[in-house]
């Protein structure tokens, strides 16, 4: 599952840069497996911090919402990979990336919670969390205050 596809680069970057930035031959269109590179690449990237909380690739048929956040993230992710292959990298691109990598270190340390209606699918592959098992305390800081 993608989160974004070539024609939302496109539509992200415009006609003209999507060209620009992945045509090195100067045939005049894009560049398609460069262009996959980076989305591949973006991707993996988002999913490699979701993957500390989540499944993934996070499934998002039925979350229109958090489908439109991750996408907006993953294009931030793309556009600087592209444009970084042509530096100087604008500064908005830039500032655009590093707050997607806020966000999603934010989303990784659970700080902040994905957008979703349904509880989205915790990864397994993490093993099982802390436990606590047994009767409750009976010795508590509490309880000794006025011993």
């Amino acid at each position: 599952m993608t989160y974004v596809t070539n024609s939302d680069i496109e539509s992200r970057l415009g006609a003209e840069a999507y060209v620009q930035l992945t045509d090195d031959e100067g045939t005049g269109s894009p560049d398609l497996a460069r262009v996959d590179e980076a989305r591949l690449g973006a991707e993996g990237e988002t999913n490699s911090y979701l993957a500390t909380r989540y499944a993934v690739p996070v499934n998002l048929t039925a979350e229109g919402e958090l489908a439109s956040v991750l996408k907006s993230f993953v294009l931030d992710l793309v556009s600087y990979r592209l444009h970084s292959r042509r530096p100087p990298v604008p500064a908005d691109i830039v500032r655009h990336r590093e707050e997607a990598i806020a966000w999603l270190s934010r989303v990784a340390s659970g700080l902040v919670q994905l957008p979703s209606a349904t509880q989205v699918a915790g990864n397994t592959a993490l093993g099982i969390g802390a436990e606590s098992a047994g009767p409750a305390r009976t010795m508590t800081r509490s309880s000794l205050e006025n011993l």
